[in-house]
């Protein structure tokens, strides 16, 4: 199988499972009325080469991101806007040209995100969102 076949059969997977998650009544997707938000957060390199994801549901008791409760208390802080997640100032990155796009699909508190944006490696993009795409 090629690095191309492979890289659109994980992309498929990847967007059947978050459709299938995002689909769930509220009840089965864990987004009851204490809860925060449920995000779907994917990461992937540049052309789709690869890709990873992760689902994070706050507050950071539930989902698979291993720095839920920091990611959870920073969405808080930036009222759910990715754009406006809280930088890491003291993040020293190179200036290696390596793409890679960060997506966030979901609801916090009642209101839709979805959200993509395009960063020159990913150590910028870490540096720009803190934990929440740290995974």
């Amino acid at each position: 199988m090629s690095v191309r076949t492979t890289t659109a059969t994980a992309a498929a997977t990847l967007t059947a499972t978050a459709t299938a998650l995002l689909a769930l009544p509220p009840t089965a997707a864990g987004t009851g009325t204490n809860e925060a938000g449920q995000l779907l957060l994917t990461i992937s390199g540049a052309r789709n080469t690869w890709i990873r994801g992760v689902r994070l549901v706050c507050p950071g008791t539930g989902g698979h991101h291993p720095h839920a409760a920091e990611a959870c208390a920073d969405l808080e802080r930036a009222g759910g806007r990715p754009d406006t997640l809280p930088a890491d100032t003291g993040r020293v990155c190179t200036r290696e040209d390596d793409p890679v796009t960060a997506t966030a699909d979901g609801a916090w508190h009642g209101t839709t995100v979805a959200w993509r944006r395009t960063y020159p490696n990913l150590c910028l993009l870490e540096a720009a969102t803190g934990a929440v795409f740290r995974f």
